[in-house]
């Protein structure tokens, strides 16, 4: 039986002698001709989130658009093969180095060529921090791979209906029984976005409250996956750090929408109102 989960886990409060390295350092795959945007914004949210470091590995030509964009997070150009995609080199290039990092996020903007998928396989396999898959990473699930217990997978109805073989609105008219089905399938976390955004895991289930139509705009998807990389990166468990990312996600979004409106809002209001969201929950925290 599936338990539903009603009580949102907290982030602890910051003892005073700690670091940057305290609050794990994030690694976001990402980016591509024409979609740097989004691996921009997933970066911007893991800071946002806590994160104490942040570096966005995108492909070697991107790399600039990517340095003018991201003040606060390094970037990290890897080799690309002929056709501009990351393939084997840029994964020998990243395993080398992947236990630096305390969590993974892969897919914003990342395109969707053969070989960026066999890359996005490649990479979840070496990776053994936890991971959020999102936007076009999510594509090797159509093609039958495993979820891992390290694993939070961020699809919008379209790309879940993708992955199980139904369309958007088959996915709309269902969406609690084929998640719930889904994760009974998969040792990772699912997180079905959209309204009232589902979490669920094995047997349990949390659906959010927060939220409203304005958070329907182009890179509000890349704000929750770097926001859940980074509380991930501080330590919360996949379940937990999707939970509570997807409450902070509605919540700055309801924040700004009661600042500039529905149609206003965009995906970087959502990144500028997550302190006004942290402060929320961080008054509820009990003391340590």
């Amino acid at each position: 039986m599936t338990e539903r989960i009603a009580e949102l886990p907290f982030l602890p409060r910051r003892k005073p002698d700690t670091h940057k390295g305290t609050y794990g350092h994030v690694l976001v795959v990402g980016g591509s001709l024409g979609m740097t945007g989004a691996a921009a914004l997933a970066s911007e949210a893991a800071l946002r989130a806590g994160a104490g470091l942040v570096t966005c590995a995108c492909p070697g030509h991107v790399n600039a658009i990517l340095e003018v964009k991201l003040t606060e997070a390094m970037t990290w150009p890897l080799p690309i093969d002929r056709e501009g995609c990351l393939g084997q080199e840029a994964i020998r290039v990243l395993k080398a180095a992947l236990d630096r990092y305390s969590a993974l996020v892969i897919g914003p903007g990342l395109g969707r060529h053969e070989t960026t998928k066999r890359f996005v396989q490649s990479l979840l396999d070496a990776a053994a921090a936890p991971v959020v898959v999102d936007a076009d990473a999510l594509n090797v699930f159509a093609d039958g791979y495993k979820a891992r217990d390290n694993m939070v997978l961020t699809p919008h109805p379209g790309e879940f209906g993708r992955i199980i073989g139904k369309t958007s609105r088959q996915v709309q008219a269902d969406r609690e029984k084929l998640a719930v089905s889904f994760a009974a399938d998969h040792e990772g976390v699912l997180v079905l976005k959209g309204h009232r955004t589902i979490v669920a895991q094995s047997d349990r289930l949390y659906v959010n409250e927060t939220g409203n139509p304005g958070m329907a705009t182009g890179g509000a998807g890349d704000v929750l996956s770097g926001l859940i990389g980074g509380l991930l990166a501080q330590g919360l468990a996949p379940f937990d750090a999707a939970c509570l990312g997807v409450w902070l996600h509605g919540r700055a979004g309801d924040l700004a929408c009661a600042e500039l409106g529905e149609e206003s809002l965009l995906a970087g209001d959502i990144i500028r109102h997550l302190p006004g969201a942290f402060s929320e929950r961080k008054e509820k925290a009990p003391p340590r």
